[in-house]
């Protein structure tokens, strides 16, 4: 997956990690200058990758701290001097965790704990080239969870919220499934079903093949748990 339906920006998704996480590698096609997302690690193969394309690294958007998502971004931001973006301060310690963390899977080397040169709020905009992206804070896998979306392109980055098939997990420290669900129908679904999502893992979807199919926030699944939940008041 190489290009949109805008001509005018390139997107390449490279997995990293052991975990096999998506950074996105997104650009302007006129200024060659792009934004790394979820930079969570292993800088040279996405270093490498920008310089192959000829893409000058600008700034680093970061959907939330979880170690695979962000434990790349200072390493890159140290070499390229572009400020990392994001997520919302309520991550932020999980960002003073991520070497600590990485370290409990034998990984000592390489991954590094991150401050963000700013955070980000629900209502927040990005710019890249012309194209203008939108910020929505949604909670539930982790409390400072960000998605990033542009409606003109029918694009979102939502990290591990949703997925093809399923939804982020909740079970990590933090995390509310109620809160999650929440975030995807009240947050995600008034984007518009035609929107093309980039998880943070395995394939992409859109919303309306989620609301259709997902058996966890299908709007078949969603008004079955809030029958569920009227019968037990």
């Amino acid at each position: 997956m190489t290009d949109r339906q805008e001509p005018q920006l390139g997107l390449q998704l490279i997995p990293v990690t052991p975990f096999q996480q998506n950074c996105s590698l997104l650009w302007d096609r006129e200024t060659m200058e792009g934004v790394f997302v979820d930079a969570g690690g292993e800088a040279d193969k996405l270093m490498s990758v920008a310089d192959q394309l000829g893409v000058t690294i600008k700034e680093l958007w970061l959907t939330h701290g979880h170690l695979d998502h962000a434990g790349g971004a200072d390493e890159i931001r140290e070499r390229t001097g572009a400020p990392i973006i994001g997520p919302h301060k309520d991550d932020q310690w999980l960002m003073d965790d991520i070497k600590q963390q990485w370290a409990k899977y034998g990984v000592t080397e390489g991954p590094r704990n991150v401050v963000p040169d700013r955070y980000l709020e629900d209502g927040d905009e990005l710019k890249l080239g012309n194209y203008t992206f939108g910020v929505l804070h949604t909670p539930g896998h982790t409390p400072g969870h960000v998605v990033i979306y542009n409606k003109d392109i029918k694009l979102a980055f939502v990290g591990d919220v949703l997925f093809k098939g399923s939804i982020g997990r909740t079970d990590f420290p933090r995390g509310d499934m109620d809160t999650l669900v929440n975030s995807i129908t009240t947050k995600l679904w008034p984007l518009g079903n035609d929107i093309t999502f980039i998880p943070g893992h395995n394939q992409h979807s859109t919303f309306g093949h989620e609301r259709q199919t997902n058996p966890f926030v299908s709007d078949n699944a969603v008004a079955r748990l809030k029958a569920q939940q009227q019968q037990q008041q």
